[in-house]
């Protein structure tokens, strides 16, 4: 049966802005599936309030509404589009299905004829009421750990006494676990079972009995409308249950499952996907297996609808979940559609994996001081790395140097940790580190069966690490000179970086490199293909990895690479590496349209990234995807096999930035501003003589090394005074301090954490307003300032945690005049050629300057969707020298205004500091639009406008 034919115009819920445990994994699943309903000729109209992501792009959908996440929002879209005869909810997370839930208790759907597809509404709510899915799993003989659900604080104490410790509250409705804990005694027990039933929407908590230290796994599936069901991918958690899948290393495929387990759990989890209603789309089902050889399965949850790990899955298979289960939802069956890859085979396929996959959360708690960074069953990562290797130690240590945490893979780098109650204590209370930890542990001589007795992480993955640990420490006893090529390829086999080699053998890296070259030790490039190399694949999706020569029998000696090099004009894009703090989804949304001017201006696209839950590493985003650490060695590498025009790197956020400098030593053209301007606005030093040399005022300072001169400093400068470290992106280490003690204690730290770094030390100016432009510049001078912002807070807040107005709202013409000459003047004395983002302070009329960064900005998403124009494509142009500003019309779309919003995950961390400052603490944002200043929203945030300001 081809698509149904009822179906010409259909509702999609975005997501709406990042938080912990919401990432923009469901805005590439929501691209994705916007794309496949355009294929099929369906008119697409797409809700979600987030201005940073290409999803909500205006090439995406047919309409595209930039609005609250509300059913008041959706009534307004229905009435504007009588036409939309359906709604898809299973794209957006817990949000869109939270709210298409609200709407039908509302009867909106009903009023307005509109049917829900991909998912039937009784199976939300039998997998999110916990009772009810407990019943239904009792029904179908599938075995869960004794649980009851209690709907008040008396009834939680009762199964308490019943169950006994330790205990599992979970709260119904929630995501990323959201008053989730596990409880050890009664004092916690109280606290949390509060907690969970005052964060649940319906006020349920489910209390399970602990099942700590049973290993856990995921399933991804998909369903059709026939019961056609394909298991896409196994996931297995590196980390025992009790942690959140969120903030677990996992693996695929599973490693340390019997065969006979996994077609156990198969059929159970197809099982359970067929009990819980009709519907047709992706679902994700969790698993715990007891770590004795019963290996006795229960189930922990099913979620019917697109999940965090579907974007890993696609990513790690090659198979694109969202796109097939939006082909599902309009009525396609699986044997109907092909598979995306191979192009030759069906979708009723399930991929097989010659590789394996490794997946590492990414963490940012040092933006919320005083946090608990144990990890539990309440998610707390904000983003995540992917590596894929030969083999899991390859994958690993790929995953390791994607983190950008400044390691260079597992151990060999001198910075583990020496001291044996830290090192038991991390591994006791689960740390955001301990994938480092468990190698300093076996490094320090600590046995395998204690690790395991502490982490109850399985010893399969414990030997696998202790084998690394000898071959550095056999590594170790060689030169330069003497290590023969058998141990160096195995070293490189087994994933380490030519740093970590550099450091067992006392020499500099690039003569590990050297050596490498020498030896014809030269990484290969392997095809992500769904089918083990079974059949040909058509997709260029590649990761690197070593292989053993093989001599044929004319005598050649070979190595198989299959990513063949074209004879096309290429551009590399470089991507923004893991989500984070300070460097979101934005810069993602940058590469992407980076990618697609480049296409349009007749190059090859090359995009390297390693982040799993973003469109720019979807595989047919760019010509070709090296889905590759954005580190060093294997950029290089990369650039040496596919030799390319240039390297755009003001697109990736600070990431991509922080390698201009290699890449301009190394003699590879950077596209657009030149590395020694971005160096020039990087050093706060030199970029301070450049403003005083055009007769630009900006706030006294001066430039320390050392505590001493940040005091002499001081005396100079007047308190408050503003230290800034250089080459930092979120506002990492910016403080204001007011006194010397404050001033000595900050400046100490800094050089601990960034050792070198050249701290700015300005006066702060108290009271004044901040403001922000961007700007496209040529190589000829020409600047057309795309947009100015002003910020509803008082300048000290980092503009990432600011509401921010376009256009300004309250700064008179001479101050425009002000702000408009000296972007100008920075972006030509700069020699920008691309994009540029300038920060101002206004104080009695003058315009300081605060900073300027020649490269892509969190706000330049925000202004093309306000303004309705795509800035980064033609900024791309630009750099390629393929357009002056001048060739372009500009005329953005100017009605009211446009807010954008900063919004925190500060409820995972309840007892941290929630006062804002020079340092960024934001996830995510969102995009409101008023047509006038009377509006009671920009009221309500002026109002309040000054309550967060710390030092």
């Amino acid at each position: 049966m081809p698509k149904r034919e009822d179906l010409k115009s259909i509702l999609i819920i975005g997501s709406g802005p990042i938080v912990i445990g919401q990432a923009c994994e469901f805005d590439y699943s929501g691209s994705q599936s916007l794309r496949s309903l355009r294929e099929d000729g369906i008119e697409t109209i797409l809700i979600n309030s987030n201005p940073a992501t290409i999803m909500t792009d205006p090439s995406m959908a047919d309409h595209v509404y930039l609005l609250p996440l509300t059913t008041k929002s959706i009534i307004k879209i229905l009435k504007e589009h009588p036409q939309i005869d359906a709604v898809l909810p299973t794209m957006g997370g817990q949000t869109a299905l939270n709210l298409c839930i609200e709407a039908d208790e509302k009867g909106i759907w009903d009023d307005f004829g509109v049917k829900q597809i991909g998912v039937d509404i009784n199976a939300i709510n039998i997998t999110e009421d916990r009772e009810k899915f407990r019943e239904l799993m009792g029904q179908i003989d599938v075995p869960m750990a004794p649980q009851a659900t209690a709907t008040s604080f008396l009834k939680g104490k009762e199964i308490a006494q019943e169950f006994g410790f330790p205990l599992c509250i979970r709260a119904s409705y929630t995501l990323g676990g959201a008053g989730a804990a596990i409880v050890y005694n009664e004092e916690d027990f109280d606290k949390n079972l509060r907690r969970g039933l005052e964060i649940s929407p319906i006020h349920e908590v489910m209390i399970d009995k602990a099942m700590m230290g049973w290993k856990e796994y995921e399933l991804e599936l998909l369903r059709d409308k026939n019961d056609n069901v394909v298991i896409i991918c196994s996931i297995e958690n590196m980390d025992p249950m009790g942690i959140h899948t969120g903030d677990s290393i996992t693996v695929a495929p599973a490693m340390t499952l019997s065969d006979k387990t996994y077609q156990k759990m198969r059929d159970m989890a197809i099982k359970m996907m067929r009990s819980i209603g009709d519907f047709e789309g992706g679902c994700n089902v969790q698993f715990a297996v007891s770590p004795d050889e019963k290996e006795e399965i229960i189930a922990i949850e099913i979620n019917p609808r697109v999940s965090r790990s579907s974007a890993l899955a696609s990513k790690a298979t090659g198979y694109p979940i969202a796109k097939v289960a939006t082909k599902l939802a309009i009525g396609y069956t699986l044997d109907e559609l092909e598979n995306q890859i191979t192009k030759s085979t069906s979708a009723l396929f399930e991929p097989t994996l010659d590789y394996v996959i490794v997946k590492i959360p990414r963490w940012n708690f040092d933006k919320f001081e005083g946090s608990d960074r144990t990890l539990g069953l309440q998610m707390k990562a904000v983003g995540e790395v992917m590596g894929i290797g030969r083999s899991f130690q390859e994958a690993l240590h790929k995953a390791t140097q994607s983190l950008e945490i400044k390691r260079n893979g597992l151990g060999a780098d001198g910075k583990g940790y020496k001291d044996y109650n830290q090192i038991i204590e991390k591994l006791t209370h689960a740390s955001w580190d301990r994938v480092f930890v468990i190698y300093d542990a076996i490094a320090m001589g600590i046995p395998l069966s204690q690790i395991y007795d502490i982490t109850k992480i399985d010893m399969w993955y414990l030997k696998q690490y202790e084998e690394l640990y000898q071959l550095e420490k056999e590594i170790s006893t060689y030169t330069i000179d003497t290590i023969d090529k058998d141990l160096l390829l195995e070293a490189k086999q087994k994933g380490y970086g030519d740093r970590q080699i550099a450091h067992m053998l006392g020499c500099l890296e690039s003569q590990v490199y050297n050596k490498r070259d020498e030896m014809n030790i030269q990484r290969v490039y392997k095809l992500v293909d769904t089918c083990a190399a079974e059949f040909t694949a058509k997709t260029p999706y590649y990761y690197s990895t070593f292989e053993n020569a093989i001599e044929t029998k004319d005598g050649e000696v070979i190595t198989a690479n299959e990513s063949v090099v074209s004879d096309k004009k290429k551009i590399i894009v470089l991507g923004s590496g893991p989500n984070r703090i300070g460097q979101g989804i934005e810069f993602d949304y940058c590469c992407v349209h980076g990618v697609l001017a480049a296409a349009e201006c007749g190059y090859e696209t090359i995009m390297i990234n390693c982040n799993p839950e973003t469109v720019s590493t979807d595989f047919d985003t760019a010509d070709k995807l090296y889905f590759e650490p954005v580190f060093w060695e294997h950029i290089y590498d990369i650039i040496r096999h596919e030799k390319p025009e240039g390297v755009i790197v003001q697109l990736g956020g600070q990431t991509a930035l922080k390698l201009a400098e290699k890449l301009d030593r190394y003699g590879i053209k950077i596209i657009g501003t030149s590395f020694e301007s971005l160096d020039l606005a990087e050093d706060r030093g030199s970029f301070s003589t450049l403003l005083k040399e055009n007769d630009i005022p900006y706030p006294r300072f001066g430039v320390a090394e050392s505590a001493d001169e940040a005091l002499a400093l001081a005396d100079e400068l007047d308190f408050p005074i503003l230290v800034r470290p250089s080459y930092v992106l979120g506002g990492q280490g910016m403080k204001i301090v007011i006194n010397k003690e404050d001033l000595v204690e900050h400046v100490v730290d800094l050089l601990r954490k960034i050792p070198n770094n050249k701290l700015l030390l300005d006066h702060y100016l108290d009271g004044a307003i901040e403001a922000e432009a961007d700007a496209i510049c040529d190589a000829d001078g020409n600047v057309y300032i795309i947009g100015i912002m002003e910020h509803i807070e008082p300048c000290g807040i980092h503009s990432g945690d600011s509401n921010a107005t376009l256009p300004p709202f309250n700064l008179g013409k001479l101050v425009m005049h002000q702000i408009k000459d000296h972007t100008r003047t920075i972006a030509k004395a700069l020699n920008t050629v691309g994009l540029i983002n300038i920060q101002f302070a206004v104080k009695d009329d003058v315009v300081y300057i605060i900073e300027a960064n020649p490269r892509a900005s969190r706000t330049v998403p925000f202004i093309a969707k306000a303004y309705r124009e795509p800035y980064v494509n033609y900024a791309t142009k630009v750099m390629l020298g393929e357009k002056k500003v001048t060739d372009f019309e500009f005329n953005p779309y100017k009605k009211g205004f446009a807010i954008k919003q900063p919004v925190f995950s500060f409820n995972k961390f309840p007892n941290v500091d929630k006062t804002l400052g020079p340092e960024m603490k934001s996830t995510g944002e969102s995009i409101l639009f008023i047509d006038n200043l009377r509006d009671d929203e920009f009221y309500d945030l002026y109002s309040k406008r000054k309550m967060y300001l710390s030092k």
